[in-house]
């Protein structure tokens, strides 16, 4: 077993470093180029018919959920505890300059999930029973005809499911819950194991339906509890973002418990932490926007923007500007730790209660949305028999996760869920023409453009 880690770290280290990071933007870059940066110059319209029709029941064309419940499971499965603990890594890792280059991720990040959800929209396929399936091995095998790529991508997926999106965040929610109330582990994974069992066992329509409800409820406790703090400490604002942006280009120099940071450290933990956050170029999310009810690829590929924007340029933002006006980004403190003390710092009694809930409700949403991706993988691989079997072993292992069990799993669910990017990527490059063409058709038709 300890060859066998050896092997995952080396692994691990190219996965989710420079080559791999630089893989990723850089499909954004192109992306965005060769779409004229519609995510930034159309952001406007992009909000006005995603976010202000969040609850808009009126839905065209077929599909197995609506839009807004699609990308609600999607942002479940997203918004973790990377929007909390990870941003706080970046941070202290990097210096207030990561920031910035966590923004600079995600801004490509916004036209590469776009991209994404588009070919997963496209490529889908109807199964005999009425459900709606797609995703990177579906776009892989009916646009690229590459079904061996299409196969090794669902095996990282079903496979990865395990680690990231399950045992990891049962942990985290068993952490908070003992550090905060203290709950021992074993009874929250029985307690978070059992809830998860009654929401998948419905499948994508009870995911979706109470992903719908969560999401919305999850990020107005964790934002608005930010933005107390951030307005509170308002006269601090402009100096925090004078050391985000001072710093970008210049990493920054050693400070109180703050070992320092150089450009090239700034630059890979800003864009590591965005990527890992908002998963624009994993491939995971296009599973969840293959199953909305739309009218056109394009339509719901804005959806795919929005998620971005809302996962790191909104709530990731919250979790920085508490931490850079509490003054405290500099002590040493790192991950969950410091973005808790920096909520205390604003909100004494009540700020890490505020955290504790965000690290639960965010983790859990996790598991949800996962054990769907995990699953659709699966089915892809092994055929539908496959869903009950795996949602059945999906459970237990969230108690595992719970008590801190198997925690080599993590190590090579870790990688496993790095590698998923390369064959997405390569399916996303390679059917980009696609994704030009219908873009330039969905926008010059007139009469798709809803008021």
């Amino acid at each position: 077993m300890d060859f066998i880690l050896k092997i995952n770290s080396f692994v691990n280290d190219i996965v989710w470093g420079p080559p791999i990071l630089i893989l990723i933007v850089g499909a954004g870059l192109y992306l965005s180029v060769f779409t004229k940066f519609f995510s930034i110059t159309k952001l406007g319209y992009i909000l006005k018919n995603t976010f202000l029709k969040m609850f808009d029941k009126e839905q065209r064309g077929e599909g197995e959920v609506t839009a807004f419940q699609a990308v609600a499971t999607a942002l479940a499965a997203t918004v973790g505890t990377g929007n909390i603990a990870g941003v706080a890594t970046a941070i202290a890792m990097g210096g207030p300059g990561a920031v910035f280059w966590m923004w600079l991720a995600a801004i490509f990040g916004m036209t590469t999930k776009f991209a994404e959800v588009v070919l997963a929209v496209n490529f889908r396929e109807k199964t005999e029973d009425g459900r709606f399936v797609g995703g990177p091995m579906y776009y892989i095998q009916n646009g690229l005809k590459w079904k061996w790529l299409a196969i090794i991508f669902a095996v990282f997926g079903f496979l990865a499911a395990f680690g990231i999106g399950n045992m990891v965040q049962a942990n985290s929610v068993a952490a908070a819950l003992q550090t905060t109330f203290n709950i021992r582990p074993l009874y929250t994974g029985i307690a978070l194991a059992l809830i998860t069992a009654v929401v998948i066992i419905g499948g994508i329509k009870r995911i979706g339906a109470f992903t719908e409800k969560l999401v919305p409820f999850m990020a107005i406790i964790y934002i608005v509890g930010g933005l107390v703090i951030i307005i509170t400490n308002a006269a601090h604002i402009p100096e925090a973002f004078g050391l985000i942006f001072g710093n970008a280009f210049t990493g920054h120099a050693a400070v109180g418990g703050f070992a320092g940071a150089t450009l090239a450290r700034s630059i890979r933990y800003g864009v590591a932490r965005g990527v890992f956050t908002n998963e624009a170029g994993l491939g995971s999310a296009p599973i969840a926007h293959a199953a909305a009810t739309t009218d056109h690829p394009v339509r719901q590929g804005l959806w795919g923007v929005f998620e971005v924007f809302a996962d790191t340029l909104v709530i990731c933002t919250i979790t920085a500007l508490t931490i850079m006006v509490s003054g405290l980004w500099s002590t040493g403190l790192t991950g969950a730790e410091l973005t808790t003390a920096a909520f205390n710092e604003g909100l004494p009694g009540f700020g890490g209660i505020i955290v504790s809930i965000g690290i639960m409700l965010f983790a859990y949403s996790t598991i949800i949305g996962w054990e769907y991706y995990g699953e659709r993988c699966a089915e892809f691989v092994f055929g539908p028999k496959v869903i009950p079997i795996y949602r059945v072993i999906w459970i237990p292992f969230v108690v595992i996760g719970a008590i801190g069990g198997l925690e080599a799993i993590w190590a090579l669910a870790d990688t496993l869920n790095g590698l998923m990017a390369i064959p997405n990527l390569i399916g996303v490059l390679l059917l980009s023409g696609t994704v030009f063409k219908l873009t330039k058709e969905f926008f010059a038709d007139k009469s798709r453009l809803p008021g």
